[in-house]
């Protein structure tokens, strides 16, 4: 049997919501079933069709439940190739990266979750009863540059795996994805929630003069009883960048540090010590109202 990529998606299919069966030897009639259950429409016709290419026939579907066919020779196709496709017993085949990431988005369809709550909770989830089983997954993600953890329920023998972190979940969108439209949409919404921390400045000089004064004005502060002006920022590049165009733009110096607060959280932090080079912020009329008139209290 060739494992192509209808292949993969069908074995997929079959370990995550399908079943390989046959009744016990100690009934007389024999009947032997493969299926697949599932509420998606999207879902049961495209187990449908790939399965069709890949046996030459084409299961019953019956919508917002299953897709089924009885065949005894399928199914000792699959079982004596593949083992069992019990939830506790199946294991994933041995794919290359195109064929792994088909596999991957088939499971995940069937038993993969989306949460977002919103710069709190933004991850992609599946629980599995099989521990071997959800291993496999991980490793294969982790080929594909997906890093994931596997915990065990503390109350039952249930194993999650979770994804989380923007970079790993961007990956996940691009390298895997998924066909269901509501879980793409959710991992969409999940995407967009991140905020991008990284200051993009204009390249024609007026129109970065005038971001340069925008971004002042919105996150220059003055220290408390100090003409000292700072600015910070969770990325160093922003505010090296800035420290260029205040010299090019406005003659304005200042020094970019590092810093640690007290939960060991890294940020960055650019001063402007000198009380000359504050007041050209003033003359250049780049402090809003607020901190203008701290400065102005201060001069008096």
């Amino acid at each position: 049997m060739k494992i192509n990529e209808d292949f993969a998606a069908v074995h997929a299919y079959l370990c995550a919501d399908g079943y390989v069966i046959k009744n016990p030897e100690r009934q007389k009639k024999k009947y032997y079933c493969i299926g697949f259950r599932n509420t998606h429409l999207i879902l049961l016709k495209d187990f449908q069709e790939r399965f069709e290419r890949v046996f030459g026939v084409k299961p019953h579907l019956i919508e917002g439940q299953r897709c089924r066919i009885g065949s005894r020779k399928i199914y000792e196709m699959l079982t004596e190739k593949f083992g069992s496709f019990y939830s506790w017993e199946w294991r994933m085949p041995k794919l290359n990266q195109k064929l792994s990431r088909i596999w991957l988005r088939a499971y995940f369809d069937c038993e993969g979750w989306v949460t977002c709550k919103s710069h709190q909770n933004r991850m992609i989830g599946v629980d599995c009863v099989n521990e071997l089983g959800i291993k496999q997954v991980q490793d294969t993600l982790k080929e594909l540059g997906i890093e994931s953890k596997v915990k065990k329920r503390n109350t039952r023998n249930i194993f999650s795996l979770f994804i989380f972190g923007k970079d790993n979940l961007i990956k996940f969108s691009e390298k895997v994805g998924f066909l269901s439209p509501l879980k793409m949409e959710r991992l969409s919404n999940v995407l967009k929630d991140f905020v991008n921390y990284r200051w993009i400045f204009p390249e024609v000089e007026s129109e970065k003069r005038l971001f340069v004064t925008n971004l002042i004005k919105e996150r220059a502060k003055l220290k408390r009883d100090s003409w000292i002006t700072r600015i910070i920022s969770k990325e160093e590049k922003n505010l090296l960048k800035l420290n260029r165009e205040l010299k090019n733009l406005f003659g304005v110096e200042s020094k970019v540090s590092k810093r640690i607060n007290g939960l060991g959280t890294v940020y960055y932090e650019l001063n402007i010590n000198k009380k000359e080079e504050v007041r050209k912020l003033i003359n250049n009329d780049l402090f809003n109202q607020e901190e203008r008139e701290k400065w102005l209290k201060l001069r008096n």
